[in-house]
């Protein structure tokens, strides 16, 4: 059993054929090699070896390993895909993982702010070219739901029809178009008559100090000291994206929008806001209905 060059030749097909992100590609590399090595240490050799019973022995070992149930879901993800990969190519008649489920995770609420918090985070006058930038960031994550990732990636060329709109390059090296609204239209050009004040030659829309682009955990940093300083707790920059969605889905209403926003390629990824949003109803109700008051 080839199975080492197996998974090489597949890591090879989703980073060039899936076009996949290399940090997914490196994913399936760690749970498939933790595979190799827990089928290696049971001498088997060849595919059809492999059982439903073996899967499920490994799923248990990773649970014993004290792997959360949303880590073994990647495993088990990797595993399918990997196993699909072989039949697809003829090279297993069936998937023996094919049934095998990994236990569920707890389900756990995106944390979000307030309408009233983005408010209060963004009611200041920013001191000094750091501050300036700090606050087009916030303003640019919260007005388009961008991930932190995406909004460090960002190049000045990435903008279209003066600036109204953004060109931005998400998770699996797929584009999308997002729109910008006012307050960071204007928070961008205030940023950037300072940006050009730094010596550098890069398109970053978003660089330090010593003119290089800023990093995730410079912003995660940076954010994390503007919420305290307005008097609020910590907040991490997700929290930014999940408040966007919620109020926008508070709002409208339209997940199919919501989901083309935020990049998801699948609507059950986007559909956790509801669950906020029926969450952000019921206190309404009961907070407002007479008989619903303990």
């Amino acid at each position: 059993m080839s199975i080492i060059n197996d998974v090489k030749e597949y890591l090879i097909f989703v980073s060039q054929v899936k076009n996949l992100s290399i940090n997914t590609t490196k994913s399936y590399e760690r749970d498939l090699k933790k595979l190799c090595i827990f089928l290696n240490n049971l001498n088997v050799s060849n595919y059809s070896d492999i059982n439903a019973d073996i899967c499920s022995a490994w799923i248990g070992d990773l649970y014993s390993q004290n792997n959360n149930p949303r880590s073994i879901q990647r495993h088990l993800s990797s595993a399918k895909g990997f196993f699909r990969f072989l039949k697809k190519n003829s090279l297993i008649k069936t998937s023996p993982f094919e049934l095998v489920t990994a236990p569920k995770s707890a389900s756990h609420l995106p944390e979000v702010l307030t309408p009233e918090d983005v408010e209060q985070l963004l009611n200041f006058k920013p001191d000094g070219l750091i501050e300036i930038r700090d606050m087009a960031i916030v303003e640019v994550m919260y007005s388009s739901g961008l991930r932190v990732s995406e909004t460090v990636n960002i190049n000045i060329s990435d903008f279209e029809e003066g600036m109204s709109f953004l060109r931005v390059l998400g998770k699996g090296s797929k584009t999308r178009l997002v729109p910008m609204g006012r307050f960071a239209v204007s928070a961008i050009k205030n940023w950037l008559t300072e940006r050009s004040k730094i010596h550098n030659d890069n398109d970053a829309l978003f660089i330090s100090s010593r003119g290089t682009r800023i990093s995730v955990r410079s912003v995660q940093l940076r954010l994390k000291k503007m919420a305290i300083k307005q008097g609020l707790p910590p907040i991490h920059p997700h929290m930014l994206r999940h408040s966007f969605a919620t109020h926008m889905l508070e709002s409208s209403g339209d997940l199919r929008t919501i989901q083309e926003l935020l990049g998801h390629s699948s609507l059950s990824t986007t559909q956790i806001y509801t669950k906020l949003d029926y969450q952000h109803l019921a206190k309404i109700y009961d907070q407002s209905h007479p008989r619903a008051k303990k």
